[in-house]
């Protein structure tokens, strides 16, 4: 397979990273990191955004286990393919592979252009970091924004 020329500290901005969101559902916590990438640029309409979102949303899991999901949504109402992190402080509904609640998720805001080949690629990097326990650890553990980066960069 080739080689991922991803650099996520490029998609990630720290504006786009809370890590003590207080929310109490799926919706919300979709919301509130949409929030966060409307404000740093990276999203122009809330609104399409997040309706294209919600519909991949009813198409299929996007908890991948081990507490984490990674929802996604590729729309016209985004500016630049960025990823936003939130984790939860309570343990939230989701619809996962090992049913268990949701802490950390991982919202991809994908452009048109991007819908393709890159967003592919993407998720596969972003997955391929995540298939890894200790990774999974790290970003669930992180203190702040660029540790978080720094351990879904790690080279699998």
């Amino acid at each position: 397979m080739e080689e991922l020329e991803i650099d996520l500290s490029e998609l990630i901005d720290e504006t786009a990273i809370d890590l003590k969101m207080d929310v109490q559902s799926k919706s919300e916590a979709i919301e509130k990191l949409t929030d966060l990438l409307v404000s740093n640029g990276a999203i122009e309409s809330k609104e399409t955004f997040l309706e294209d979102v919600f519909e991949r949303e009813e198409q299929g899991l996007t908890g991948i286990g081990n507490g984490i999901a990674i929802p996604h949504g590729k729309s016209t109402g985004v500016q630049k393919t960025s990823i936003a992190i939130g984790r939860s402080k309570n343990g939230l509904e989701w619809e996962t592979l090992d049913e268990e609640p949701v802490q950390t998720i991982i919202l991809f805001a994908v452009t048109e252009n991007d819908k393709n080949n890159f967003h592919l690629k993407l998720l596969a990097k972003i997955a391929g970091a995540l298939a890894d326990e200790n990774v999974c650890y790290q970003v669930k553990n992180a203190d702040n924004a660029n540790e978080i980066i720094r351990a879904l960069q790690k080279e699998n």
